[in-house]
């Protein structure tokens, strides 16, 4: 299926999780959705709403890297960023589980 045909999540997760086929490019997604999550949580916390893209940034810097420099292709987010959002918690939160390698 063409990311053009994508027409639900469902349809997306499968490109998703072929497009973070490579152990290190997942380790890199867990470690910066979950290094983001932390200091967005943190910062709200405290009030510190200013400094909120900077959460942003640390978690999509480490994804990044992975595609860049492991995997070898362009991030689903360009196309896809909504999706591309959920299926990143979806797959640490599966990675957490012992459901994905």
């Amino acid at each position: 299926m063409t990311e053009a045909e994508m027409k639900s999540f469902a349809d997306f997760w499968p490109h998703y999780l072929a497009e973070h086929s490579r152990a290190g490019t997942r380790r890199l997604h867990a470690a910066g959705t979950l290094t983001s999550t932390a200091l967005a949580v943190a910062l709200v916390a405290s009030g510190r709403w200013r400094w909120l893209p900077v959460a942003l940034a640390t978690g999509y810097a480490a994804a990044w890297a992975g595609h860049f420099l492991i995997e070898h292709n362009r991030p689903a987010t360009f196309k896809h960023p909504l999706w591309s959002f959920a299926a990143d918690y979806k797959m640490v939160a599966l990675m957490l589980t012992g459901k994905l390698k």
